[in-house]
C-alpha cells in the first residue's frame, strides 16, 4: 500500500473517531443517495478520501442522519463530527 492510501486510510479512520456530535440539525438523507453522499464526501476530503467502494459501504452502513450531516459539511472538520 502506498504511503498515500495509508495516510488518506489513517486521516478517514481519525475523522471517524470524533463522533455523531454535529449531526442533529440536518434534513436525513434516505440509504438511495448514497452516491450522491459518496460523491460529496470525495469532494470534500479530495486527496485523503478512501475508495468509492469504502465510502459507499460505510454510508449504506450510516444512518439518515448521518449521510445528511456528510452532504451538509463542506469542510474535513465538520464531516469529522457526521459518523
Amino acid at each position: 500500500m502506498s504511503l498515500s492510501k495509508l495516510a488518506a486510510k489513517s486521516t478517514f479512520i481519525a475523522l471517524l473517531a470524533f463522533g455523531l456530535n454535529a449531526c442533529s440539525g440536518h434534513d436525513p438523507v434516505p440509504e438511495s443517495e448514497c452516491g450522491k453522499v459518496v460523491s460529496h464526501a470525495q469532494k470534500v476530503l479530495g486527496a485523503m478520501a478512501p475508495s468509492a467502494g469504502e465510502l459507499m459501504g460505510q454510508c449504506k452502513s450510516a444512518s439518515d442522519s448521518e449521510r445528511g450531516c456528510v452532504l451538509a459539511a463542506t469542510k474535513k472538520g465538520q464531516l469529522a463530527q457526521c459518523l
